[in-house]
């Protein structure tokens, strides 16, 4: 496996960014295997739960914590 060398310099500055750069470039990150993705399920919440949750930062990480701590509970 090789190393890249970095974009920014030791001035923090990005320099030009040549033809070779934009050929090998791809767009977003990889995919992911399928039993790594994750499932999307749409369901309606009450407006004052979803007020509360729209302050939480990363809402599919928070979600799926609680929820794995409910079901495990459950049995």
């Amino acid at each position: 496996m090789s190393k890249t060398k970095p974009l920014i310099d030791a001035d923090g500055e990005v320099p030009e960014l040549g033809d070779a750069f934009f050929t090998k470039a791809a767009r977003g990150r990889p995919s992911m295997l399928p039993d790594d993705r994750k499932v999307r399920r749409n369901f309606m919440l009450d407006r004052e739960i979803a007020a509360k949750l729209d302050a939480v930062g990363n809402k599919s990480a928070f979600v799926n914590e609680l929820l794995r701590k409910a079901l495990a509970r459950a049995g």
